[in-house]
């Protein structure tokens, strides 16, 4: 390999380091500075001292509230504050993020980098006026904090198997599902790292860029000029590409030209807004998205949640009662032998800080799409059809999948009720275990659960015993 050697002299022609804040930790100590410049920094700093993911600062009739999202939750961090330090606090926070301090009546979104224990940490920041103020919302962007490992992600070895597969394919299109804050872009970037090799030409498009791997380029999306998701994708087509990563598909011309990139040789790999995996085939057509292009280009659909973990020095063995059961769908004729943890009461552990819960655990849903599958996409199949043959296909419904981390002692049934738990959840559930029951009601034949259909009478597997 062919080796350069550059005089020190081009070192002139190297851009300007971007400037950065002072550390944190520093100047939220120091004596001399204004009271408000303190309160700022203490607040970014608690926030990243506990771990937590967004600060929510909200102006109240009566004082400023400062809470903080831990683990998905969101949790009050300090005691109100007086009314006459909202437009103060409104304005260092703006300052800060370079925004324009006379405007108080549209929204704005701007950027704030620091320094914290020896690395950068960004923070997002959107300001949004309401009736006693602005209310001000930073999400806590630091990279160094998150390991991006399928394998620390995923729990069920067959699910990690499926996402690494369809990761691996040399085209086609990956979509990732799920609400704000659900882990999207860690998983995506996960199966980035994997992938990232000098052989393969990788680039992405985001707003914002949450991580940076070395060897990838990564394009920021800048609307005030034209760039768009849409537009980069077009531009990156002309770069020869292997594999995209399109960091949201919002609108009919990002996700067409997605499609397109998908369908002419190349890995896409994106996010979009839908409750499952099932239905994002849907979301898309509401859009406007043909089917044909769908059933031709879509290699899978990744749902995903985030639930949050148990303490493992406070849990407790929790033993159910069967109503509690019922109400996930769990209708054991021995309820004994369902094994659960909880949080104690009065919980004074020093590892969690009462709280019983510490970090997160995933959970997901894999919808691979076969030939069938593909087919029935294609002649535009409803949703819940769909569904259906993904679960005799072998999906395991996110609520399964939550449900078996809770028999583990990874989270409690409480928490799987509260992120998971909705009526057309259970009734996946339910139908998932009927298709896997192993008896047919037109024959009453014991069935494999590879048959779809009785192989004796048949009678079609989802039409089942009870």
């Amino acid at each position: 390999m062919e080796r350069f050697e550059l005089s020190d002299s081009f070192e002139s022609f190297a851009p300007p380091v971007a400037p950065e804040g002072p550390d944190l930790e520093q100047s939220a100590a120091d004596a001399s500075a204004a009271p408000v410049v303190q309160l700022a920094d203490r607040i970014m700093v608690r926030a990243l001292a506990i771990g937590a993911s967004d600060i929510h600062v909200e102006p109240q009739e009566k004082g400023l509230q400062v809470r903080l999202r831990l683990d998905g939750v969101l949790q009050k961090a300090f005691e109100s504050l007086p009314a006459k330090v909202i437009p103060a606090l409104t304005s260092r926070f703006k300052i800060m993020a370079d925004l324009d301090i006379a405007e108080r009546r549209l929204p704005q979104d701007g950027r704030i980098r620091r320094h914290y224990k020896g690395r950068t940490v960004d923070f997002r920041v959107n300001v949004l006026p309401s009736r006693f103020g602005e209310k001000i919302v930073l999400r806590l962007l630091d990279s160094s904090a998150t390991q991006l490992d399928l394998d620390q992600l995923v729990t069920d070895p067959v699910a990690l198997a499926e996402i690494r597969d369809m990761g691996r394919k040399p085209y086609g299109i990956l979509l990732v599902t799920g609400p704000t804050g659900s882990g999207k872009s860690t998983t995506l970037y996960s199966l980035l790292a994997e992938r990232n090799d000098p052989g393969l030409n990788i680039s992405t498009v985001e707003d914002p860029i949450e991580y940076t791997l070395p060897g990838i380029t990564q394009t920021q999306v800048n609307r005030d000029k034209g760039l768009d998701f849409s537009q980069a994708l077009r531009a990156f087509m002309r770069q020869d590409p292997d594999v995209l990563l399109v960091g949201e598909t919002r609108d009919l011309e990002t996700a067409k030209t997605a499609l397109e990139a998908a369908l002419t040789g190349h890995l896409v790999l994106t996010t979009l807004h839908c409750n499952d995996a099932p239905s994002a085939v849907a979301r898309l057509e509401e859009m406007g998205v043909e089917t044909f292009l769908l059933s031709a280009s879509l290699i899978g659909v990744l749902s995903q949640r985030l639930l949050r973990r148990l303490c493992p020095h406070c849990r407790q063995p929790h033993q159910p009662q069967e109503a509690e059961l019922a109400r996930v769908g769990l209708l054991a004729s021995d309820p004994g032998n369902l094994n659960f943890f909880k949080i104690p009461s009065n919980n004074s552990c020093s590892h969690c800080g009462g709280m019983g819960y510490r970090g997160r655990v995933g959970v997901y849903e894999v919808m691979r799409v076969n030939e069938a599958m593909a087919a029935a996409i294609g002649k535009g199949t409803p949703t819940d059809q769909l569904r259906r043959m993904a679960m005799a296909n072998g999906m395991k419904t996110l609520l399964s999948y939550g449900l078996e981390l809770a028999q583990q002692g990874l989270t409690s049934l409480e928490e799987v009720e509260r992120v998971l738990l909705t009526d057309s959840g259970l009734e996946q559930e339910v139908r998932a275990r009927q298709i896997s029951t192993a008896t047919c009601r037109g024959c009453g034949a014991g069935l494999r659960d590879e048959w779809l259909d009785c192989p004796y009478c048949v009678t079609p597997r989802g039409t089942l015993q009870k």
